[in-house]
């Protein structure tokens, strides 16, 4: 049974049209119709996509709640996984982070970037039983992340089309009035079609703190290089620079360095290192830089280390410093 995260109820609820009753559906599910909201708490897929189902039933706006659903969410509200959109240098780096990062908001929705001529979908892909509440759950997902291209983008996010695998719950024209683009059903996708331009269009909302503190942290290390650095500190710096967007593999690191992966390797194995025990090193220095020097999550801080769920930071913390995350940092 998959899980997705309680922020997206309270979301839900609150584009409710006026006047139609939803604290019964919220205490349902277990939750507080009062708040407060917390991403972290959970509620069972099954029971998430009933609730919608309910809910767009009662609306006599049902026809665009999701899409009224996902215009309405913005990217601080996301937690780390927003981090990992906004954070980006360009679009491409926004959706390649949340592939990664997305199953911090649920454990049934993920999302891939799957290239195509001239640009490429940005695809939903769900597990689940196709009900009407899964169908509105993934029309709100698909706007969501229409709304938050256009907030992070430096020109107006148009893509070039729009994908779904169900039918449409009424006209298209209110669907292609709210994509600003052809919407097209009864496909084998749900997904946006996005041209290779806006791919590669800058962010505007790159974090300017982040920035900080790598330009605080890693870049005078980078410059302390031309000082005879060895080669396994500038290979850990050089992990360490690029860990918000995944562990690096040993031929971009290589490639960085003005070497082969093959040499890379050789020469580490020559001093006695390998490229896993340094790119862990990187991620325990990273980490607990961060844990003391800055505010982030404990969720953010994984992300920024490499990590695509907390419980896999916390488990290679412990096993780092012998304490968790949290006891480091009041420590």
């Amino acid at each position: 049974m998959g899980q997705i995260t309680s922020l997206y109820v309270y979301k839900v609820v609150s584009q409710a049209s006026p006047g139609v009753e939803t604290r019964d559906l919220v205490a349902g599910l277990g939750l507080d119709p009062d708040g407060p909201i917390d991403p972290s708490n959970m509620v069972s897929s099954p029971a998430y996509y009933r609730f919608f189902a309910d809910l767009e039933a009662r609306d006599p706006e049902g026809l665009s709640l999701p899409l009224r659903i996902g215009a309405s969410m913005q990217t601080d509200e996301y937690g780390a996984f927003g981090l990992a959109w906004k954070s980006a240098p360009d679009l491409r780096g926004s959706y390649h982070r949340a592939e990664r990062y997305a199953r911090v908001l649920s454990s049934v929705e993920v999302y891939e970037l799957e290239p195509t001529d001239g640009g490429a979908y940005y695809k939903l892909l769900k597990d689940g039983d196709g009900s009407r509440g899964m169908q509105l759950s993934n029309e709100a997902s698909i706007s969501a992340v229409h709304q938050i291209s256009d907030q992070i983008s430096t020109v107006d996010f148009k893509p070039d089309a729009v994908f779904f695998k169900h039918g449409p719950r009424g006209p298209t024209e209110a669907y292609e009035a709210h994509f600003g683009c052809p919407v097209h059903f009864e496909t084998e996708r749900d997904a946006l079609l996005v041209s290779e331009a806006l791919l590669a269009t800058p962010n505007t909302l790159g974090d300017a703190t982040i920035a900080h503190f790598f330009d605080r942290h890693l870049e005078q290390e980078l410059a302390d290089i031309a000082d005879a650095v060895s080669l396994d500190q500038q290979v850990r710096i050089a992990v360490a620079k690029t860990l918000s967007e995944g562990v690096p593999p040993v031929s971009d690191i290589a490639s960085s360095l003005g070497m082969s992966a093959r040499t890379l390797q050789r020469r580490l194995s020559d001093q006695g290192h390998s490229f896993q025990s340094l790119v862990d090193l990187a991620r325990q220095d990273l980490a607990k830089k961060l844990l003391k020097d800055t505010n982030y999550s404990l969720a953010e801080v994984a992300f920024l280390t490499g990590f695509s769920e907390q419980s896999g930071f916390t488990r290679a913390f412990k096993r780092w410093a012998g304490q968790t995350p949290r006891s480091y940092r009041l420590g």
